[in-house]
């Protein structure tokens, strides 16, 4: 089994998405990444690619990150899925828990991007 990993960022904020595509290069530069700015654009991205691990703001503008992370969740099945959000509310970390998937506060820190990383066996 390959050690390069695809994943996929989605986040409205370029700025959050490309902290996340740094912070994963530096320890892992061989992994493909693709990054999505909405729920809609995840969901088109998937069509193309087969991610490992998706990434997922919860606040976008169209489709947020709960509804986009159950579509996802049916369309990627084996993929690990992670909410990364500031919106840290009981009721999204229950959502998250239901849905079967991982919730991880902002703010995007190195530390946190490896603890996440760790979960697909590739913490270094």
């Amino acid at each position: 089994m390959s050690n390069c990993k695809t994943i996929l960022i989605v986040d409205d904020s370029r700025f959050s998405r490309k902290m996340i595509r740094a912070f994963i290069l530096e320890d892992h530069g061989d992994w493909i990444i693709e990054e999505a700015e909405s729920g809609e654009d995840a969901l088109e991205k998937i069509r193309t690619i087969v991610p490992d691990l998706i990434t997922m703001d919860v606040n976008m503008p169209g489709m947020g990150g709960i509804a986009a992370a159950e579509r996802l969740r049916e369309e990627c099945p084996m993929a690990y899925i992670t909410l990364l959000t500031a919106n840290i509310q009981e009721a999204i970390r229950q959502k998250a828990a239901k849905l079967n998937i991982g919730f991880m506060e902002k703010p995007i820190t190195k530390a946190r991007i490896q603890q996440l990383l760790a979960v697909l066996g590739a913490s270094q």
